[in-house]
């Protein structure tokens, strides 16, 4: 659509650090690792992170490998950008393509592998799921009107997330009270993790609505109604 090139907004709480590390690690990366081969890593990671939340009905300590899988898709997700922008190398109109067509798969095999883990309810994951691909099409709606590519909401972005997906495993693990609180409802079961997750599909719809009604004001300012002539043909 042209606006591969839009300006990133990117206000995450660890925005700052990780630009630090992720550079880091691009100026040290062998000669043969491309943005291409860096990219397919998230998806790989994304794939471990599915399984090891698949095999934790067998082994709840199948959820490291979860975690592990989570960094795996943070290296290579997040580094494979600033690889090219390191060496000169980007491909604008390509590594957009390839970058955010393959986002759509991760989150998926991320998500559905969680609501096939003991951690969610499965309908529960898809809920975060929607909710994740609702955000992702209006960022991408915004690229397109106003230039802006924002991977932020309320100073949250992937990397926050990976990090509580971490953090919640690691909790489920190790913390048993909260494995095994439940709350029934109209016939029901909510467990601890099942309502933690309700409450981040909230979060995120409301960051939707929010930004939605700021953006519509703004939009509606800048592209007025404009008088219906009814001698015009």
């Amino acid at each position: 659509m042209g606006k591969e090139q839009s300006e990133r907004i990117q206000t995450s709480l660890l925005n700052r650090a990780e630009k630090i590390a992720l550079v880091w690690l691009a100026e040290r990366q062998p000669r043969w690792v491309t943005s291409d081969m860096l990219t397919y890593i998230g998806v790989l990671g994304a794939l471990i992170c599915a399984i090891g939340f698949a095999l934790a009905h067998q082994n709840i300590n199948y959820l490291w490998l979860s975690s592990f899988g989570l960094f795996i898709n943070w290296y290579g997700d997040s580094l494979d950008g600033t690889l090219a922008r390191v060496r000169q190398t980007q491909r604008p109109k390509y590594g957009f393509f390839i970058d955010h067509s393959l986002d759509v798969v991760t989150i998926c095999l991320m998500c559905v592998g969680a609501g096939l883990s003991p951690v969610f309810r499965l309908d529960i994951a898809l809920m975060v799921l929607a909710a994740y691909l609702g955000l992702s099409v209006y960022t991408y709606i915004g690229t397109i009107i106003k230039g802006e590519f924002l991977l932020t909401y309320g100073g949250f972005g992937p990397t926050e997330l990976r990090l509580l997906i971490i953090l919640m495993n690691t909790v489920y693990m190790y913390i048993e009270p909260l494995r095994t609180w439940s709350w029934v409802v109209c016939n029901q079961t909510f467990h601890f993790f099942d309502v933690l997750g309700i409450f981040i599909v909230c979060l995120m719809a409301f960051f939707w609505i929010s930004k939605f009604l700021k953006d519509r004001k703004m939009l509606s300012e800048l592209d007025p109604l404009k008088p219906f002539d009814g001698n015009k043909k």
